[in-house]
């Protein structure tokens, strides 16, 4: 008799968590996670309105306080169940923003999660790494009298990426919060087009008159990002959804120790006047004071088509704080679009 009551009590459990895990095929659940053998697909498209702050960086430019509409958005999200609790992903950004001429990738991790723990009160646990990869392109601008201009949306560097998730579900509703650590690694991977230099006493002075190359590359110090969150997702029936996170990241300054590019050999008074301005550069970049932090709010309300396919409207608004060297601070960010997320 205590044999089949310890039996009967296991099974109960095991059909208590499986209920757990079938309360996360919701896809916008924040404690969503594939079935072994499950494929998911999340496809967003997005338009963002900005208005430029007014840091000492973008008034160089005469770029404060300017709108930047429309700003194209597109991600996609793709992942693989390999067990219950082993997930596998990888995750692509790309923005396009005609009013500042930039444009390329804004997001790339490659990365696996697993699912330490969830038991029949609804509780999970998860952690997950992942490989940044932002490496997978160079970082493009060029530099002139008005300072560094950005070409496109990658640093240029690799890292990696540290985070664990936890939350509970009662009934309809769950909550849950996450942590991640970015590290990237420094590196030459950069291709910077050198214009003109404002030289004290002298004025502006072309690169190529200074025996500077068109194209050069810098050595970059490593950077640190920090992102935590809180998120609330209430699933009112089988059709309908209504999720909110509140996130908070914090991105460290840039540095660079060096320029990598060889330089030819000059007369001595030109060499020292390009030494000079070398001096000067590094000397002002080596702490470029250009780190910002984010507070994001997003707000996703769902519809369930059918039983694996799921469309969903998204607001986010992200109030920047930037120091003041920053080019990535907003007075305003607005960003709405659709999701459509689809399991096979």
């Amino acid at each position: 008799m205590k044999k089949t009551l310890k039996t009967l009590a296991i099974a109960t459990a095991s059909m208590i968590t499986t209920g757990a895990i079938a309360g996360t095929t919701n896809m916008e659940n924040p404690l969503f996670a594939p079935k072994s053998g499950e494929y998911f697909s999340k496809t967003g498209a997005a338009l963002m309105y900005k208005r430029a702050d007014h840091t000492d960086a973008l008034k160089l430019k005469n770029h404060d306080g300017f709108d930047e509409f429309p700003v194209w958005r597109a991600t996609e999200d793709f992942g693989y169940g390999i067990t219950d609790r082993l997930v596998t992903y990888l995750s692509l950004g790309y923005t396009y923003n005609g009013d500042i001429d930039r444009r390329g990738m804004h997001r790339g991790r490659l990365g696996f999660g697993y699912r330490i723990f969830e038991d029949a009160t609804d509780f999970v646990w998860d952690i997950y790494g992942e490989l940044y990869m932002s490496g997978v392109s160079p970082m493009r601008g060029s530099y002139d009298v008005d300072g560094f201009t950005y070409k496109n949306f990658s640093n240029g560097r690799w890292g990696g990426i540290a985070g664990t998730r936890f939350g509970k579900t009662w009934d309809k509703f769950t909550a849950s919060m996450f942590a991640e650590y970015l590290q990237t690694i420094g590196n030459h991977n950069n291709e910077i087009e050198l214009n003109r230099f404002d030289i004290p006493g002298v004025g502006a002075v072309n690169a190529t008159d200074l025996g500077f190359p068109k194209l050069i590359s810098v050595d970059l110090k490593s950077t640190n990002e920090t992102t935590i969150g809180l998120s609330g997702f209430y699933e009112a029936n089988d059709r309908w959804s209504f999720g909110g996170t509140f996130k908070f990241v914090e991105h460290s300054d840039n540095g660079v120790k060096s320029i990598h590019t060889p330089m030819v050999q000059l007369p001595a008074a030109q060499q020292a006047q390009r030494q000079q301005v070398i001096d000067g550069l590094l000397a002002q970049t080596a702490d470029m004071d250009d780190g910002w932090q984010e507070y994001v709010l997003t707000a996703v309300v769902s519809n369930q088509i059918t039983e694996s396919v799921q469309l969903s409207l998204v607001t986010e608004y992200t109030f920047d704080k930037s120091h003041p060297n920053s080019q990535n601070g907003t007075d305003a960010k607005l960003e709405m679009g659709v999701r459509a997320n689809v399991r096979f």
